[in-house]
């Protein structure tokens, strides 16, 4: 790919909503067309909305031996994407498209019968197997937006992607895929035809599949952009861009017109719904703007996510969790010290995948707790318990203690470095609302203050903290 041909290049991402119907498909195609009348565009599409589920379940249903029920999810699958085309295309566009639904349904169902016979799902296969809602999904953007006259190609991202192999929530292998990248897409945007290219997925590079985990569409278009040098990222969802709160907790809550890296990347991390921490980091070297956007509402202005904002000022925003764990672990017996436990813990969670997303400590007992998300409890448990379990066994450790009645808040923005009070501020406010603070962790960049309370509270936590630092004012 030439400069020329990739000055000014945007890869813009439409999530599961944003492509959820015939109509919110054109709608998207719209927008991709509209500004690939300026300059050069990549898209990227999620699955539509609940289909990734819907194969998870499928597979679910193989793997327990319940064909009944595997097919008649595969019914389903076919069934929407088949309404879908139907009501996207004219009919004289429509005969190669619902052939290719139809072959893609069935590659699905060639994977689902092998878990079936197999009793189990290789991680290696649910691989392949997801990524068949985002093939089907790139299928009809194309095909639409070729139904218009405009020149598209719908890409797997299996051909341009390359990955580790850690199947399941892969790690892109940058120098690879911007090789891939420049050979697949270059062309393509050289002949002036937009790529549709399948996100959440890629491949090793050997040929299988894997995808890219939690936010890995998002992720998935960061890869590319960084790949491609573009002058942007336009993330579009469902959502005016980043706020200052969730909107049902707050109703003053306002969309912030500037954050940073860092910034998006601490409320992604403790519970907002902007992007996953991970679709940043391609982004960070090459300093590449993202912006978060409405595709339901285009003409509002989103937000802007930049490396850095002159002169920022206190708390930019507060976020919360309410499905979290607080799991507490404290030595028995001088045997095993406390500093001893800690690293035997957290060898054991990162080998499980578990996140944690806050910790604290005691100095004097040599006990400490971190937060978990409630989806991941089990395995966290399993994986600290398995790792302990000689100690446990023995009495070196106590027993483990779980409090799931407990929610996460967390307060985020570069500019709270260094103000005089900011906490005294927050825990007064919170205070105020009868709201007991559990336990407390802040970095030692100051970006985030998490705070740990009664699940019961979180709600008047979340509103009194927006209202005592003044998030619902003027930008």
């Amino acid at each position: 790919m030439t400069e020329a041909s990739r000055s000014g290049l945007v890869v813009m991402k439409f999530g599961g909503t944003s492509m959820g119907s015939a109509d919110r498909i054109r709608a998207s195609a719209a927008l991709c067309a509209g500004e690939a009348g300026k300059r050069p565009v990549v898209t990227v599409v999620s699955a539509m909305s609940k289909v990734t589920d819907l194969l998870l379940d499928t597979l679910r249903h193989a793997e327990g031996g319940d064909r009944d029920g595997m097919e008649s999810n595969i019914a389903t699958l076919a069934q929407r994407h088949r309404e879908t085309c139907e009501e996207l295309l004219p009919e004289n566009a429509r005969e190669a498209v619902l052939a290719g639904i139809d072959e893609l349904v069935s590659e699905f169902r060639r994977i689902a019968n092998g878990v079936h016979m197999l009793g189990e799902r290789p991680a290696r296969s649910v691989d392949e197997a997801v990524a068949i809602g985002e093939r089907l999904s790139a299928l009809l953007m194309a095909s639409y937006l070729q139904s218009r006259d405009f020149p598209a190609a719908a890409v797997n991202a299996r051909e341009v992607i390359v990955t580790d192999a850690v199947f399941g929530n892969a790690t892109p292998l940058m120098g690879l895929t911007r090789e891939k990248a420049a050979a697949a897409l270059g062309p393509l945007l050289e002949k002036g035809i937009l790529p549709v290219v399948t996100g959440f997925n890629g491949a090793t590079a050997d040929g299988r599949a894997t995808t890219l985990g939690r936010g890995g569409s998002d992720f998935s278009a960061s890869i590319l952009a960084a790949s491609l040098d573009a002058a942007e990222l336009w993330i579009w969802s469902d959502v005016d861009g980043i706020l200052s709160a969730d909107p049902r907790l707050v109703p003053g809550a306002r969309v912030l017109d500037l954050v940073t890296y860092a910034e998006a990347a601490e409320l992604a991390y403790n519970g907002a719904k902007v992007l996953h921490p991970r679709t940043l980091a391609p982004l960070v070297s090459r300093r590449i703007p993202v912006w978060s956007k409405n595709s339901f509402a285009p003409e509002k202005p989103g937000t802007k996510i930049v490396p850095a904002i002159p002169d920022p000022i206190g708390p930019r925003a507060v976020t919360s969790m309410a499905n979290v764990a607080l799991v507490s672990l404290e030595p028995a017996s001088p045997e095993l010290t406390g500093t001893k436990l800690m690293g035997r813990a957290f060898e054991a969670l990162a080998a499980s995948g578990a996140e944690v997303l806050a910790l604290t400590s005691s100095s004097y007992r040599q006990s400490f707790c971190f937060l978990v998300r409630g989806d991941e409890l089990a395995l966290a448990l399993q994986a600290v318990e398995s790792a302990l379990s000689l100690e446990l066994a023995h009495g070196y450790v106590k027993p483990v203690e779980v409090d799931t009645e407990v929610g996460l808040l967390a307060i985020v923005g570069e500019g709270m470095r260094g103000v005089t009070g900011m906490a005294g501020r927050i825990f007064t406010a919170v205070s105020r609302e009868g709201v007991n603070v559990i336990a407390i962790a802040q970095g030692s960049s100051e970006l985030t203050i998490a705070i740990v309370v009664r699940r019961e509270g979180l709600e008047k936590a979340v509103r009194a903290v927006h209202e005592e630092c003044g998030m619902g004012g003027p930008p």
